[in-house]
């Protein structure tokens, strides 16, 4: 592998990844927020890739399969239909894909001030949540056990 790639992603890769980000998430000027394809959000989803790195790839060469060229040269409504064909399939690659882009876009300190959220980390501060109805519950405590109980406490 090349130097520098191994945390990163190959040049082809890269390019088609920024292009599939700014179509999953595009930049409105109305709301005055960048895309996913934006230089600071996108260097984070690259950085960030870690564990799904893999998948992400996977989910690159399946585009590449769909589009039948090289996908971040395409014109627009092709590219589009290429990612939508992608992103329209269900699948852990698909999931990985959709968290390794949002995960980024939605710690990105413009995209928090846009919706009204100061851009910190939660903690130590925390934020208020409103009280909700916590009869919504019920449902929920009268299910079976959906774990092992490892340590024989039957809790």
């Amino acid at each position: 592998m090349p130097e520098g790639l191994e945390q990163g992603l190959p040049p082809r890769e890269s390019d088609d990844l920024r292009r599939l980000a700014g179509i999953m998430v595009p930049a409105s000027i109305e709301y005055r927020l960048p895309g996913a394809d934006d230089p600071a959000i996108f260097a984070d989803i690259v950085a960030s890739l870690g564990r799904d790195r893999a998948a992400v790839l996977q989910a690159l060469a399946e585009l590449r399969q769909i589009a039948g060229e090289g996908f971040a040269a395409m014109q627009d409504a092709a590219a589009e239909a290429a990612a939508m064909t992608l992103l329209g399939r269900q699948g852990p690659v698909v999931v990985a894909l959709g968290r390794a882009v949002l995960q980024c876009y939605y710690r990105d300190p413009r995209v928090h001030r846009a919706l009204g959220r100061e851009p910190r980390p939660p903690f130590p501060l925390g934020h208020k949540l409103e009280q909700g109805d916590w009869s919504l519950l019920e449902a929920q405590k009268g299910r079976a056990r959906m774990w092992r109980d490892v340590d024989n406490a039957g809790v």
